[in-house]
């Protein structure tokens, strides 16, 4: 009996391991044969640089590449025409699959409107990383006595404005240097450029500006001034002004009392 098993046990040692070796060829044809097919490995294609092309030349080189295009993005290049290329994903030169989608953003027609932040009172640094974050560009830097070193005092774009994208912004930043005291020069009776021009030899600086209506002086004289009841100040103070502004005729007529009114600000006016 023992015998007549013999044969059986080693038939089906041998059939096993014929399954365990077919088993081990299909694996190994599975994987380096079925798999990469698939996969298309070491298929892969290289990506032309469509900087730069117009869109429609963009599109025909990329889809002559095997490639598919997506519009992602727009954004203004003045050296570039409107409809071109100005950025693409993945970057020329990369390796990729057929018919990886590849996406580009062109250039627009019209330079996009950013608004202006507030950026007084920060320190330059927050500020100079505040204008960039809003996509405007930092222009000239020029300081002021003042007490608070390296602070904001002014910025030449009034905040909220609407400017064009990549519109400098010139800065005016403390020095630190406002514990020193100056003179307060009287501007009464004089015209806006001189009271600048003495305020600035001093290291004072121009607060708020009004206007009243008065027939005394020609337009943008100083009629009044606060502080005026001081000898001296702190370099990089603020002296607020009132200006002239001419009488109108209904105003003469009927004896209206003058009105001051708070017009745009003129710091920054040369």
């Amino acid at each position: 009996m023992v015998k007549n098993l013999k044969p059986i046990v080693r038939q089906t040692l041998y059939y096993g391991a014929g399954v365990m070796i077919v088993g081990f060829v299909l694996v190994i044809l599975f994987d380096q044969l079925i798999m990469p097919a698939y996969t298309k490995h070491g298929r892969g294609l290289t990506v032309p640089d469509v900087t730069k092309m117009s869109l429609p030349e963009a599109r025909i080189l990329l889809e002559r590449s095997g490639l598919r295009d997506s519009l992602l993005d727009q954004r203004f290049n003045p050296d570039l025409p409107p409809e071109y290329v100005v950025d693409q994903s993945p970057e020329a030169g990369s390796i990729v699959k057929p018919n990886r989608m590849i996406y580009i953003t062109i250039n627009t027609t019209s330079r996009p409107q950013v608004t202006v932040p507030d950026t007084r009172n920060l320190s330059l640094r927050n500020a100079e990383l505040q204008l960039r974050n809003y996509g405007l560009s930092v222009g000239e830097i020029s300081y002021v006595s003042s007490l608070f070193k390296n602070s904001v005092v002014e910025q030449s774009v009034p905040p909220g404005s609407q400017v064009d994208r990549g519109t400098p912004v010139d800065l005016v930043v403390s020095d630190g240097l406002g514990q020193n005291k100056v003179d307060l020069p009287q501007l009464v009776g004089l015209p806006l450029v001189e009271a600048q021009i003495m305020l600035r030899e001093r290291n004072l600086r121009i607060g708020s500006v009004l206007y009243q209506a008065s027939n005394r002086y020609p337009v943008d004289y100083v009629l009044s001034m606060r502080p005026d009841d001081v000898d001296s100040l702190q370099e990089g103070s603020l002296i607020d002004l009132i200006l002239s502004r001419p009488l109108n005729a209904e105003e003469q007529e009927e004896g209206r009392p003058i009105n001051v009114l708070p017009p745009d600000s003129t710091r920054f006016r040369r």
